[in-house]
């Protein structure tokens, strides 16, 4: 694996042929090339090709060289031949290349030792061959390369650029990212817990099904065309880009993840988003699982790389009202539990715990409901709860159950007086909210409560409604609004003429309750 640093911007890197490459070019091919000594050097880079007969050519290199040669000057004198070697090493030249011929018309033995103590390929071509054709051929690719890089440079900085501009999230940066590379795109945090990903979805997948293992053979370098580049400024490192089995040309991917890199930096520190990374990360996987849009089997391995446990788990879905990710993330931490914390939408916070099989859920789940309440002040702070799921794929549903009984409870908390609310707590009040968007019963509540809401009488309506929730306990409700018991009796009389129900009538009573139920709802 390559690996760059984007801590400050990078130039475009220098294009670049290995000597393995210039040898499989057609013109080259023609001189029937033999590596001689040196071929563990043969993937180095020639930046340059170099025709030379000088013994001293040495001089001439400034490091990345393929030279030239037939030799002439070198025939008869070893200590030349070896010398010349040498200085072709202590020049960091990229490879000689030797034309057999009237100076050498075999390889000459002392120059292959002195070339295999270097390291340094030797080459010879057993047909005569003309220097110029490949000088031409070489050059002509590399400056083809280099021009190919600058256009790339500029072509990735200038839409990447126009994104952050535009006030495009992360996930949009990283689809382009992805777009140019033609490969997957990982972003991680570093302990290598990816926090997003681009690319295509089962290309992905691929690369995140064992990504503990990836992970850790992509840091030792052991996987090759994955191009890694260190996210950070000043002075401090906090993510790594990885673009994931890069088919390119190296040095074309490692600008790519430089620039990409230098984009993600910005983007971080403009404040593309008021939620970090990882937060953006959790709430991308728990709003894709609440969705259904995508299959919970797919999700799994970016669960697992995002860092949930999901091997043998209890999965609990939480939805909780009003609360900040990042208080609850912080009370998991304390409390030991492993889950994930994310904003669903305005006010709606929906938590995933995963906890070992053999640890209690509901106990846990009643804790981290009462540790809420302590943590936020707030003694009315409950927690909507479906019931733990020892399957993933059980888990959409589960979300979706708590965030449905978090919006049947909205409003009437306190009423219940319960820190962990389920499904069987909300009995009616459930069944309303799911049907609020239904015109039939719009109509039905409109209908039930005209007398009241044409005349606009909120007090009225407040004390219906206590009344209503309390069992159509008179004294309970007096002492709630703060009012004598003749008082209530009173507006109790003026709600039943403005309605025209008998409130003492239990099916008259529950009609009136079931609209007030659905106004609200709707209301909400």
């Amino acid at each position: 694996m390559t690996t760059t640093s984007a801590s400050h911007p990078a130039a475009p890197p220098e294009p670049a042929l290995s000597v393995r490459q210039v040898l499989t070019l057609e013109r080259v091919l023609a001189g029937e090339p033999e590596v001689v000594a040196g071929a563990g050097g043969l993937d180095r880079a020639v930046r340059w090709v170099h025709v030379a007969e000088a013994a001293d050519v040495g001089v001439m290199l400034t490091g990345g060289e393929m030279v030239l040669t037939t030799g002439v000057l070198l025939a008869g004198d070893e200590s030349r031949q070896a010398e010349y070697i040498q200085s072709l090493h202590r020049a960091e030249a990229a490879a000689v290349v030797l034309g057999l011929g009237r100076a050498f018309p075999a390889p000459p033995e002392v120059m292959r030792r002195a070339a295999e103590r270097c390291g340094l390929p030797l080459v010879v071509l057993h047909r005569p061959f003309p220097f110029a054709e490949l000088t031409e051929e070489v050059q002509s690719r590399l400056v083809r390369r280099k021009f190919a890089a600058v256009s790339l440079s500029e072509a990735v900085r200038t839409d990447l650029t126009a994104l952050i501009t535009a006030g495009a999230p992360l996930q949009r940066l990283l689809d382009e990212v992805a777009r140019h590379g033609a490969c997957p795109v990982v972003l991680t945090n570093l302990a290598h817990r990816v926090l997003a990903t681009a690319g295509e979805r089962s290309a992905v997948d691929d690369v995140l099904r064992d990504w503990e293992r990836v992970a850790r053979q992509a840091g030792g370098g052991a996987l090759d065309a994955w191009i890694s580049a260190e996210l950070g400024g000043r002075g401090e490192r906090w993510g790594r880009l990885l673009l994931c089995g890069y088919r390119g040309e190296p040095a074309n991917g490692r600008l790519l993840a430089d620039r990409a890199a230098e984009a993600l930096v910005l983007h971080r520190m403009l404040g593309g988003s008021a939620l970090s990374w990882e937060e953006q990360s959790a709430q991308s996987l728990l709003t894709d699982l609440v969705s259904g849009v995508v299959p919970a089997r797919q999700l799994l391995p970016r669960a697992r790389a995002a860092g949930l446990p999901v091997n043998l788990r209890t999965f609990v879905p939480l939805v909780v009202p009003g609360a900040e990710p990042a208080v609850l993330d912080r009370l998991l931490r304390v409390l030991g539990l492993s889950g994930l914390a994310a904003e669903l939408a305005d006010g709606v916070t929906a938590v995933l715990l995963s906890l070992p099989r053999d640890r209690p859920a509901d106990a846990l789940t009643a804790l981290f409901a009462a540790r809420l309440r302590e943590a936020t002040g707030r003694p009315d702070a409950l927690v909507a709860a479906a019931d733990p799921c020892t399957g993933w794929d059980e888990v959409p549903a589960g979300l979706r159950e708590a965030r449905h009984v978090a919006d049947a409870v909205a409003g009437s908390a306190a009423a219940l007086g319960l820190p962990v609310v389920r499904l069987k707590d909300v009995h009616l009040r459930g069944l309303v909210r799911l049907l609020r968007e239904n015109p039939d019963v719009q109509s039905f509540a409109e209908r039930e409560l005209d007398g009241l809401l044409r005349k606009a009488e909120p007090e009225l309506l407040e004390v219906l409604r206590t009344y209503l929730a309390t069992g159509r306990n008179k004294s309970r409700t007096a002492q709630l609004h703060h009012v004598s018991r003749p008082a209530l009796y009173r507006r109790l009389e003026a709600i039943q003429g403005r309605l025209g129900v008998d409130l003492d009538d239990f099916e008259q009573a529950a009609s009136v309750h079931i609209a007030l139920l659905a106004h609200d709802a709707q209301q909400r």
